[in-house]
């Protein structure tokens, strides 16, 4: 979970740091600091997206996971496990992760490949839930973000970079105690 600032902070919002936008250009970070001052972020983008999600558990991640993947990348390699990982923001400062597990099974190597999406996904807007499981699984196919990693998750998401934008201020909303909604 993202903890959300006292009320009563030293720092106020427009001194913060917004680390979720600290790759996006000066004026959009005004922006978006007016918009928290004035306690609009969060509503705004409860307004925008208000549709949730229905993939509650374990189970059912795994099944949505596979019907995108299925649509979009038939012929990437199989997946082992798909879950949503409640540690996975605090450990690793990241919102889902991808990796390849080598075991060695008799005489031969066996490869399985995980996908673990960070628990706060579990109560975001189901246009999020799609965004990060975009981006984790276009990195089976493409493990850097580089230009090829980007036009695949934009083909599968026409919308892709304008989701990640307003993820990114999802996520400085909610650290700001404004959720949406």
């Amino acid at each position: 979970m993202i903890p959300a600032v006292p009320a009563g902070s030293a720092r106020t919002v427009s001194t913060r740091p917004l680390k979720y936008l600290a790759g996006y250009p000066a004026s959009l970070q005004a922006q978006a600091r007016t918009l928290l001052k004035q306690g609009r972020l969060g509503p705004m983008l409860g307004a925008k997206y208000p549709e949730p999600h229905a993939v509650r558990n374990d189970g059912q991640l795994y099944e949505y996971v596979q019907a995108l993947k299925e649509r979009h990348m038939r012929k990437a390699v199989p997946l082992g496990k798909v879950l949503y990982d409640g540690k996975l923001h605090v450990v690793r400062h990241a919102l889902g992760t991808h990796t390849s597990i080598s075991r060695v099974h008799g005489g031969r190597l066996k490869a399985s490949r995980e996908i673990r999406i960070a628990s706060v996904f579990r109560d975001a807007p189901a246009a999020f839930l799609r965004m990060i499981t975009v981006h984790e699984l276009a990195h089976l196919r493409e493990p850097e973000h580089d230009k090829a990693f980007y036009q695949l998750c934009t083909h599968i998401e026409s919308d892709y970079h304008q989701l990640e934008l307003d993820l990114r201020l999802y996520l400085t909303a909610r650290e700001a105690g404004q959720p949406p909604g």
